[in-house]
């Protein structure tokens, strides 16, 4: 079965910077087994894979090198832009399917608006466990870490500084540690989501970092969906004096990003997270699979 593919950098406007993601257009009738294993072979950390749907403009499926998850930020930004570009889409509204529920879409050219749903808080976790994950001190973390999910869970860290930031390292057995304190396992790994309330540039607000575990590449270029959650996190606890801000991810790989984030409703009662980002074409083509 052969299916067209668009390999797309997302949260950029230059090729080779933010975070690719391949888009398999009409992919979504692929066995699991076999979209794992597109995914590994691109060693992206996401690919989607997309078909017809009865309930919203397009159904789309997201993989990592190891699992189908609900939700991705990055790929979503990537697969609106690859349709796009294709003409399968005009600018305006556009409703995916997803495992997590319907998310709404503007798009208007390269870039993309996503809204994604109201924030899950979940439970508040032990400062020291989350550190031994990053090789840092418990001092270095300033708020209390906690799961939150706008569609999927991430545990969102806040540190003290950029160079605190620079040295977190992922270490394996903190993370199983982690994992089995949290009742985790691999089919629903909520890695923490590390963020300083800085900028990488003159532009940013925040900068974040995303450390991933084997068989996903070791680092996240940029991370959409935990941007969501982090943007929720910060303006329920007060740490952000306005819910619009510019978000930053990726600097320290060499594949800067951004996104123009807006949490939607007040601090005691948000209605959703806005990520906006714009995408560049990387290549097309054709794949073979099954």
């Amino acid at each position: 079965m052969a299916f067209e593919f668009d390999w797309v950098d997302a949260f950029t406007d230059e090729v080779f910077g933010g975070n690719g993601c391949a888009v398999v257009h009409g992919g979504a009738v692929l066995s699991d087994e076999t979209c794992i294993a597109y995914v590994r072979e691109t060693s992206l950390v996401e690919c989607t894979f997309t078909g017809p749907s009865d309930i919203a403009d397009i159904r789309v499926r997201y993989f990592l090198a190891s699992r189908e998850i609900p939700f991705a930020g990055h790929p979503t930004v990537a697969t609106v832009v690859a349709m796009r570009k294709r003409g399968m889409i005009t600018d305006g509204p556009l409703v995916l399917e997803t495992a997590a529920g319907p998310v709404p879409v503007e798009v208007r050219g390269d870039r993309v608006t996503m809204t994604q749903i109201a924030p899950q808080f979940g439970p508040r976790v032990d400062a020291g466990l989350v550190a031994a994950v990053g090789g840092i001190d418990a001092a270095d973390i300033i708020q209390p870490p906690q799961i939150v999910s706008t569609g999927l869970p991430f545990c969102i860290t806040v540190l003290r500084d950029r160079a605190t930031l620079d040295r977190v390292t992922l270490n394996l057995d903190a993370l199983d540690a982690y994992a089995a304190a949290l009742g985790l396992d691999g089919n629903n790994m909520m890695e923490p989501f590390w963020v300083i309330l800085e900028g990488a540039s003159e532009s940013g607000d925040t900068f974040s970092r995303l450390l991933m575990a084997p068989p996903s590449p070791t680092e996240d270029p940029f991370t959409g969906s935990a941007t969501g959650c982090m943007a929720a996190y910060l303006w329920a606890q007060g740490l952000i004096e306005a819910p619009h801000f510019v978000a930053e991810q990726g600097h320290s790989m060499g594949r800067a990003g951004q996104a123009q984030v807006s949490v939607l409703g007040p601090r005691d009662g948000i209605a959703g997270v806005q990520v906006s980002g714009r995408g560049a074409l990387v290549m097309s083509g054709k794949v073979h699979l099954e």
